[in-house]
């Protein structure tokens, strides 16, 4: 896409990854992978990259219930190509679901 952002506000990106705010400033201080930019005013913009970090944290909270922030370190990184593969056909899948949702919607009218 050549028109996408570059940056992006931490609202932004806690819409777009489903973590709370306060839950981002959080995993900046746990994670040194994750380090937003900070504007004068200590505004926080996160790249694509972080964003997708954030997600895979998020994966491995939820999906893999690790839940130990040193743990989640560890599985970033031993098994950053096999959490990359389970995410993103979670991801599949959630977008499939969304799909069919819709098709019954519009059977059911």
């Amino acid at each position: 896409m050549a028109d996408e952002k570059k940056y992006y506000s931490m609202r932004e990106t806690s819409e777009t990854t489903g973590v709370p705010d306060s839950t981002l400033r959080f995993w900046e201080k746990q994670f040194d992978e994750l380090s937003p930019r900070k504007d004068g005013h200590g505004n926080r913009y996160y790249t694509r990259e972080d964003q997708e970090l954030i997600k895979r944290i998020k994966y491995i909270r939820d999906e893999l219930k690790i839940t130990r922030i040193d743990a989640i370190r560890k599985e970033l990184h031993q098994n950053e190509k096999h959490s990359d593969e389970r995410q993103a056909a979670l991801e599949i899948l959630l977008r499939v679901k969304e799909e069919l949702c819709e098709i019954r919607k519009m059977i059911k009218q």
